[in-house]
């Protein structure tokens, strides 16, 4: 059973976070003493042919309200039947989940509504968003009235609402007047207070149903940690509450939250079968019995807590620096740097165990063929291991990308085999993977000289 520590630690509002950063100081009493980077800042690459048609074809299939629909493969039926329908004579209206995920890759390729290839293109799809927001009602955790998508019955029924403040938060500073990014504030913090009344003390949602729920809890982890890197106003307690959910799932439990931590202790030891005895039992935590989900998905939400709490070990780091500290602040400083310690630990190990599965073929295959899900694990697991950088960052990064190269579709994009088929999700998803090395610490910089 991994051990449980005290945590009282994230700022509110955490700032965003240089991906290059001291590490931990010594913590008998003495003045910090600084290790190598916790990360490696990653120099991305060009675009590759395949993330070229992949855009391509996405910016292809944009409606004429700025949203994109699921783009093809089964639809649940309406008007007295609930059944799976699909065929070319189904409609495919824009929904929510599918345009914030376009839009987040075309963003990290590095357009933003005012520069890039696709600028007209984001600007037109980040309306749709902020107009599907602000019409929602600010009791319920939804953001839509579109109901039943692929996304919300295979990942969770608020997966458009964590979708919507991702994108957001990474778009925040780049709206074309100060007006429009006062819009975009306001719409990403109403998300956020969503969040903040719907959130359970053990850090999940009721009603967030779906075959593999955990890869939209993920998608929220994400949404809170970016806005508070953003300096949106995000409450401790929800960022703590979320990555105590995050550890106890990674180790295939569902314990309740609390103001604590899960200590990192043998997490890379876990069941290497591609489905596990979870499937027979009803998974853990919404992870239909595949192993990729829940480790990608709470590797990544483990990192982003951590990513999130920089800014605070920096301070207080400071303080313990400066002469003029008072005694008493350098003990709460200290005491600080001691928990930030712990989180550390977790994220380290957490991160050595899902690069140690690596090789495992069973367990990179996922469910067993693609499916949206799969290529989001994937871009979990990228985002995640390109900021430790070097050989082993390059050798998975060159092995994904040949992997996903192999089965694009001739017109650019991809397409799942099972749950997620729709091309608009697969094919932003598989980019999303294909640019990690644009995500997201690397993206401030990036859109920053363009400005």
């Amino acid at each position: 059973m991994l051990a449980r520590t005290s945590l009282t630690f994230v700022p509110a509002a955490a700032a965003l976070i240089a991906c290059c950063v001291t590490t931990s100081p010594q913590l008998q009493g003495e003045e910090p003493k600084k290790e190598g980077p916790a990360a490696i800042k990653v120099t991305p690459k060009p675009l590759s042919d395949s993330a070229l048609s992949g855009l391509k074809y996405l910016v292809s299939q944009q409606h004429e309200d700025g949203g994109w629909g699921q783009g093809g493969g089964w639809r649940t039926g309406t008007g007295g039947g609930n059944g799976r329908i699909e065929g070319d004579s189904v409609p495919d209206p824009s929904d929510l989940g599918n345009t914030c995920v376009a839009l987040l890759a075309l963003v990290r390729a590095g357009n933003t509504p005012e520069k890039g290839e696709y600028a007209q293109q984001v600007a037109s799809g980040a309306k749709f968003v902020f107009e599907q927001v602000e019409k929602s009602q600010n009791e319920t955790l939804y953001v839509t009235d579109v109901r039943d998508t692929q996304l919300q019955q295979k990942i969770g029924q608020y997966v458009d609402t964590f979708l919507a403040g991702l994108v957001l938060s990474e778009l925040k500073g780049y709206m074309p007047s100060e007006l429009e990014n006062q819009k975009l504030e306001f719409a990403l913090a109403k998300v956020v207070k969503k969040i903040e009344a719907n959130q359970q003390e053990d850090g999940t949602f009721a009603g967030n149903h779906g075959w593999a729920s955990v890869l939209s809890q993920g998608l929220c982890s994400k949404l809170i940690n970016r806005a508070a890197q953003q300096k949106i106003p995000v409450s401790a307690k929800v960022l703590e509450r979320d990555f105590q959910q995050s550890v106890a799932s990674l180790d295939g439990t569902s314990r309740g939250g609390g103001p604590e931590i899960l200590a990192a202790e043998s997490i890379s030891a876990r069941p290497d079968a591609r489905i596990s005895a979870r499937a027979r039992t009803g998974g853990a935590a919404g992870d239909a019995g595949v192993d990729l989900y829940r480790q990608a998905t709470n590797v990544g939400r483990i990192n982003f807590f951590y990513d999130s709490n920089r800014e605070a070990e920096q301070k207080a780091q400071q303080v313990l620096a400066s002469a003029s500290t008072s005694d008493d602040a350098k003990r709460d400083a200290r005491s600080e740097l001691s928990r930030f310690a712990k989180v550390r630990g977790t994220q380290r190990e957490a991160v050595s165990g899902i690069i140690n599965k690596l090789g495992d073929q069973r367990f990179v295959a996922g469910f067993g063929n693609n499916g949206g899900e799969e290529f989001l694990s994937y871009m979990n697991i990228s985002e995640t291991r390109v900021q430790q950088g070097g050989e082993k960052w390059e050798t998975w990064d060159k092995s994904i990308a040949a992997k996903l190269a192999r089965v694009q579709n001739g017109d650019g994009s991809w397409s799942g085999h099972h749950c997620i088929t729709g091309r608009t999700f697969c094919t932003s998803a598989a980019l999303l993977t294909l640019l990690a090395d644009r995500a997201p610490s690397q993206l401030a910089a990036q859109l920053a000289a363009q400005k």
